[in-house]
């Protein structure tokens, strides 16, 4: 695939860049999300905050989706459409989650204010970018080796996804409504690394940028990777300093590797 599209290559590259910036800071200090909040930081309900963060990504999308025609000038340009759409319905579709489900499951802890405004825009930005990308630049070729590559990348964007809300579901099970203490998660990746939601996340991703093959989703990616990486690992030794029978056979992301 290719872009031709000068606004899409610097916005793609800007997140490249943005996400060195991201993980070079995480490694000084923690985001101040969740368990790392800092006292009389003005916040939101962990629900709410979540959809209004995360919304902005999966109707942004939806938007340029009904109001792009479906082109008609080129043989078997049909073909070429119903990969774009299922490739932005796979992204689209992470998010519809965790804005109309996860947002309204979570028990996790109030989310800062400026937590919720940085994440709106990012995820407005990158809705944004990889709507106009698969509708507006994308070009597909018809070969075994692009069809083996959208399959392969789609079946790996379907199991981190299943890790992911799997992972999710046994966190919020550690909790009763209204509490937030911490306990330590037993089950699915958990048995593998401290964190399991973040690993499936990651999988989820990479599956998408193998099956799109363009440089915005490879950008997003690589963002993902530099955000929350670090945060698994910042999680992990926070289980070790809390808990003295945390089992030692976990890694903080890569199962027996990191």
């Amino acid at each position: 695939m290719e872009c031709r599209d000068g606004a899409v290559s610097y916005l793609s590259w800007a997140l490249i860049v943005g996400g060195v910036a991201y993980l070079l800071e995480q490694t000084r200090r923690h985001t101040p999300y969740g368990r790392y909040v800092e006292p009389k930081v003005r916040c939101c309900l962990a629900g709410p905050g979540w959809f209004l963060q995360e919304v902005p990504a999966f109707l942004l999308p939806l938007l340029l989706l009904l109001f792009t025609e479906e082109p008609h000038t080129e043989p078997g340009t049909s073909r070429y459409w119903t990969g774009r759409t299922l490739l932005l319905c796979t992204f689209m579709l992470h998010y519809f989650h965790r804005s109309f489900i996860y947002a309204f499951l979570t028990r996790g802890r109030p989310v800062p204010l400026s937590i919720v405004l940085y994440a709106a825009i990012f995820c407005s930005l990158n809705g944004l970018l990889q709507g106009h990308h698969l509708l507006h630049c994308a070009r597909f070729e018809d070969t075994w080796l692009t069809r083996t590559r959208v399959a392969a990348g789609l079946l790996l964007f379907v199991v981190g996804m299943t890790v992911n809300i799997h992972s999710d579901h046994i966190l919020r099970s550690l909790r009763r409504p209204g509490e937030t203490v911490y306990r330590i998660p037993h089950g699915g990746m958990f048995e593998f690394v401290s964190g399991a939601n973040f690993f499936g996340e990651i999988v989820e991703w990479c599956g998408y940028s193998v099956a799109a093959g363009s440089l915005p989703a490879f950008a997003f990616a690589f963002f993902t990777i530099c955000s929350i990486g670090p945060r698994a690992c910042q999680h992990h030794r926070d289980y070790q300093r809390r808990f003295e029978d945390y089992p030692r056979s976990r890694t903080a992301l890569i199962p027996f590797i990191l």
